[in-house]
């Protein structure tokens, strides 16, 4: 077990245990790009919100979901307020006996979470049976959990992959077609079909996902739907509502209490 402190330094790859669980109360943090050669982890936070940015993908993480990352998978963990930090790193030989997936965002239901909370404050030795009979009910849970599409792909044209990565840092709001071209000298019909090609979304659809993520953060980290509805620039709270409705089939408010 480690419940680590603000900034401790903690090495995964240098432990040797097949299953290593880690805990903190965590504030601002960036973890900077990096990457686990032998351990596969899992990042988990059942309370605040982590943003996690791959090569190519970034994806939110409000309670109740979790992200499963392969070995070798390069990424960058943010948040800006408190969050109970969690995160399993499991060996890359014994885990893909279980785990054949790539990076994905599943769902952690109440079963789920109290075995995740176990593992992160046992003690890292060899596994005991009970510990061996806590993980059989652990990867059966896993691999039945229902995948959550909390992902925005990332353009990798060179002309807008370091303002697109700006934009996430700063958590500034990305601008309107029109005003990117301006900026970025790009046509908006050229914008537009790198964008498509690269995301799978046109422009506009990649900004209201965008959009859509930094909500979940706003909300999980407290703020009000009127709050959310300005930072985001919408026109009105019932705009807010109507836009989050759409995207996740619960208003802001239901989507909440549900995952508490």
């Amino acid at each position: 077990m480690a419940v680590l402190k603000q900034n401790e330094e903690f090495n995964a790859d240098s432990i040797q245990e097949k299953v290593i669980g880690i805990a903190s109360d965590m504030v601002m943090h960036d973890s900077g790009f990096h990457f686990h050669k032998t351990k596969a982890q899992l990042l988990y936070a059942p309370s605040g919100c982590m943003t996690v940015t791959t090569s190519d993908k970034q994806f939110v993480l409000p309670p109740f979901r979790m992200l499963w990352i392969p070995a070798n998978e390069i990424h960058r963990v943010n948040f800006r307020n408190v969050v109970a930090y969690r995160s399993i790193y499991f060996d890359e030989n014994y885990s893909k006996k279980y785990m054949t997936f790539d990076l994905k965002v599943l769902h952690v239901n109440a079963l789920l979470k109290e075995i995740i909370e176990r593992i992160c404050f046992w003690e890292w030795s060899d596994l005991g049976n009970n510990q061996i009979n806590l993980l059989k009910v652990f990867w059966d849970e896993m691999n039945k959990a229902p995948e959550e599409k909390l992902e925005l792909k990332m353009p990798q044209d060179r002309r807008f992959k370091k303002t697109v990565e700006e934009w996430t840092l700063r958590k500034s709001i990305p601008p309107m077609l029109k005003d990117l071209a301006e900026k970025t000298g790009a046509v908006e019909k050229t914008i537009s079909r790198i964008f498509k090609k690269e995301t799978g979304l046109s422009y506009q659809e990649w900004r209201q996902q965008w959009r859509l993520q930094r909500s979940i953060e706003l909300l999980v980290e407290g703020n009000s739907i009127g709050e959310v509805s300005h930072i985001l620039d919408f026109s009105s709270d019932s705009a807010f509502i109507e836009f989050f409705k759409k995207h996740t089939g619960a208003t802001p408010l239901q989507y909440l209490m549900k995952n508490e």
